[in-house]
């Protein structure tokens, strides 16, 4: 009997991870229901009861709907904003509230539901001096690090940790002459560090002096192990530049990733480490709502494939 239960997948127009998973539960004959939760309420609409046996009703786009009771599961990757552009900004800001809280909080309690990954665990995640903490303590490497907006810390951070790179707390994309940019990993000296430190929050981190880098990404059981050859600081400024082989993880690795997912309740993670001349793992982060499916055709690894099962709900 085929198994009707739709997959919801929420995130923006512009998404070629979600063509791909799309594509293959599709060939798998598992019904989808794809949105952004930024198109609420203009083409997106939701009618939720709570009931007894937990939340009853309707999620409608402009070509499917969904029955609330029975999503099988939920894939939150990349949504866009909520945005009320027709309405002066005290209403705006308070349409953007109840949106948030309103459908938010319809699609974060959904019965039964597989959740990769819940709205909420994906929002814990994401604060790196959280995620740096729980990697200590599931038993990771992890290098001196320093959250501060104090200057004189920081100065004095890098003179006993040198070599230092600073590294943003979030990424979020700006413009400059019309090009979205983001804040890019550099290694930093004392006297570089001024008095604008003081203006807010920064993360400075000794230098791994490593050999190549490593990306893991857990979907579910999974564990896709990838090493990535370059000469660069930072991998993510010049894919072209990058070699790719797939390896095992030194023992206990996997075994902490999965404690680490735990620390969250996540179900998938995409992990960065460096690897220094010695062999050693040295934790960077984790990212609850990473990239992967570029690695599938550089590897061959059934990433695809692997994503779909856990959607699916399928054991095997």
């Amino acid at each position: 009997m085929t198994d009707s239960r739709p997959v919801l997948i929420v995130t923006n127009l512009d998404d070629p991870t979600t063509d791909l998973v799309v594509e293959e539960l599709y060939g798998r004959g598992v019904p989808v229901v794809r949105f952004d939760s930024g198109d609420f309420p203009a083409t997106l609409s939701v009618a939720a009861t709570v009931t007894s046996d937990g939340i009853e009703g309707t999620l409608t786009t402009p070509s499917r709907t969904a029955d609330l009771a029975r999503v099988r599961s939920l894939y939150y990757r990349r949504p866009s904003g909520f945005a009320f552009p027709h309405l002066d900004e005290q209403t705006a800001r308070f349409a953007v509230t109840q949106a948030r809280y309103g459908l938010g909080g319809v699609l974060a309690a959904l019965p039964g539901c597989r959740y990769v990954n819940h709205p909420h665990r994906i929002g814990d995640a994401e604060f790196k001096p959280a995620g740096l903490a729980a990697a200590v303590e599931v038993g990771f490497q992890v290098p001196p690090t320093l959250v501060t907006s104090a200057p004189d810390a920081a100065r004095a951070f890098v003179r006993r940790y040198g070599p230092v790179i600073y590294k943003p707390l979030s990424a979020p994309l700006y413009r400059i002459d019309g090009v979205s940019c983001t804040v890019q990993v550099a290694e930093i000296t004392a006297h570089e560090i001024d008095e604008e430190v003081a203006g807010t929050a920064h993360l400075f981190q000794q230098r791994v002096e490593k050999v190549a880098d490593i990306r893991v990404t857990v979907m579910g059981e999974r564990v896709f192990c990838v090493r990535i050859d370059s000469d660069l600081l930072d991998w993510r400024t010049d894919y072209r530049g990058l070699t790719y082989s797939v390896i095992q993880p030194p023992d206990g690795i996997a075994t902490t990733l999965f404690a680490y997912l735990d620390r969250f309740r996540l179900l998938f993670g995409a992990f960065d480490f460096a690897v220094d001349r010695e062999g050693r793992w040295w934790f960077l982060e984790c990212n609850p709502s990473g990239q992967w499916a570029w690695l599938e055709p550089e590897t061959g690894l059934p990433m695809v494939a692997a994503m779909a099962d856990l959607l699916e709900r399928n054991p095997r």
